[in-house]
């Protein structure tokens, strides 16, 4: 019996053996449950993971492009990169299921530069946008257009990032210069299209990046609006790190003979990263927290909050103890959440606060610790959140602080995973509370609880009065 794999194959399949490897090809699925019988050569170790070792430079890649990965210290090809970049010049479309981590923005960026300048399809007069991302979070379409200026440095390109949260002006005056490359998120592109800023006719080049996150967050319905401003032909490109039945069924809308690539690494991100549970009274989380940065070494840590207010009162709490801490969530401006980000990837502040949602997209390299101040209500979540510590193979640790009442929580994280978290017992503030204690009623539900004085005469004339006073008078009404 065959069992599925994330997505259907055919004879385009490309196979990519990392290690001893975990990949065979059968019929028309990916199977992850046997060992990879080809034998393999040219392989180099980075972190415990093997890829097979390809150079930028043999991927005919033109040389403006090739200078300005140079200076940024690149050389070699991420397995993505070394599969997907020789089909995507050659103008196939294609599907990629990669983890965010492996280099997939260079992947289809590269491509998109050469192809855009070596003129296909250079219009005379004004720039016209020839090339579309979108992707699910602001943060991540910034990086994204990072990249493509970076790579694109020594072209004749402009690249414009558009997403909202912010003042659409100074969006809105770029676009009338002229760009070649749009990275936008879906809210604001739409937006832009019906005030008449945006024309999306030329546009050539299309990729969805993160498309499950995008489904995650109710966005698949404005991805679908914007394909129908596209032109039929184009080059399309989908990045997914998932593959449920939604997205493929969005792929096979818009892809046409895809060359499909899987990066199956030889183990699971889980296993490289070392997870370990403190339990602890819900009020004593803060001082658990203070403690542990005091008496851990650690070169940068990421606190996941479920709440926006409750990453404010994390920060306020540390910054009260000494340490430089910020926050990122939906309630901060996007210049307030740039700045925060910018001092955590440079190591000016070491300890980042953000809720999941505003963690979406991020992508910081070498992150050493990632924290759970509170254990999220999905198992997929937790998983998606320490995977933040073990991007491209690289190991990491994850912690938990888990109060009485989301121990129910742990025990689906723990099923989820297949493995009980180690518990770190020695620690000052070990869990006392073992009872769900109620909250506190409020005025209203305290007076409602109260027992009712039985009714006298006195009182129910007074009850009968202010009931007949309290009937409405239909002419006030009309």
């Amino acid at each position: 019996m065959r069992k599925p794999g994330p997505f259907n194959f055919d004879n385009q399949v490309i196979r990519y053996c990392l290690g001893s490897g975990i990949i065979r090809d059968q019929g028309n699925f990916l199977y992850n449950d046997t060992k990879c019988k080809k034998k393999t050569t040219n392989f180099i170790n980075i972190k415990g993971l093997k890829v097979k070792q390809v150079l930028l430079n043999e991927l005919k890649i033109i040389n403006p492009i090739q200078k300005a990965l140079a200076a940024q210290g690149y050389s070699e090809a991420t397995p993505i990169q070394a599969e997907a970049i020789p089909h995507l010049l050659e103008g196939l479309d294609l599907l990629g299921c990669a983890q965010t981590g492996t280099g997939k923005t260079a992947a289809f960026a590269i491509p998109i530069l050469q192809s855009l300048a070596m003129g296909q399809g250079l219009l005379k007069g004004k720039r016209q946008i020839r090339a579309l991302v979108l992707a699910p979070t602001r943060e991540l379409a910034t990086q994204i257009a990072e990249s493509f200026t970076a790579y694109g440095v020594n072209l004749p390109l402009r690249t414009l990032v558009i997403f909202g949260g912010v003042g659409q002006a100074p969006q809105t005056r770029k676009l009338e210069k002229g760009i070649d490359i749009l990275v936008a998120t879906p809210g604001r592109l739409l937006d832009l299209i019906n005030q008449g800023f945006i024309d999306l006719s030329h546009v050539e080049h299309f990729v969805l990046d993160e498309t499950d996150q995008m489904l995650d967050m109710g966005m698949l319905h404005d991805v679908k609006r914007i394909i129908t401003y596209l032109p039929r032909e184009r080059q399309n490109m989908l990045f997914s790190a998932t593959m449920p039945v939604e997205i493929e069924k969005l792929a096979d809308t818009i892809l046409k003979g895809p060359v499909k690539i899987a990066m199956t690494p030889e183990f699971s991100p889980l296993d490289i990263i070392e997870q370990e549970v403190y339990f602890v009274d819900k009020a004593n989380k803060a001082a658990l927290l203070t403690y542990w940065l005091k008496n851990n070494e650690y070169d940068s840590v990421l606190v996941f909050s479920r709440t926006k207010h409750g990453a404010d009162k994390i920060v306020k709490e540390l910054n009260k103890k000494g340490f430089t801490a910020v926050a990122i969530h939906g309630n901060k401006s996007q210049a307030n959440r740039e700045q925060a980000l910018h001092a955590f990837k440079k190591r000016k502040t070491r300890i980042l606060v953000a809720t999941d949602i505003a963690a979406r997209g991020l992508d910081i390299q070498e992150l050493s610790h990632v924290i759970n101040y509170n254990l999220p209500e999905v198992p997929e979540t937790y998983i998606h959140r320490i995977g933040r510590t073990g991007r491209a193979g690289l190991g990491g640790k994850a912690i938990t602080f888990c109060d009485f009442e989301e121990k129910p929580l742990l025990r689906d994280i723990q099923k989820r995973i297949g493995k009980t978290l180690p518990e770190v017992k020695e620690h000052p503030y070990p869990l006392v509370n073992t009872v769900i204690v109620p909250k506190a009623k409020t005025s209203q539900q305290a007076a409602a609880a109260r027992p009712q004085k039985p009714a006298t005469a006195k009182t129910a004339a007074y009850s009968q009065q202010g009931a007949h006073r309290a009937k409405p008078n239909p002419r006030k009404i009309l």
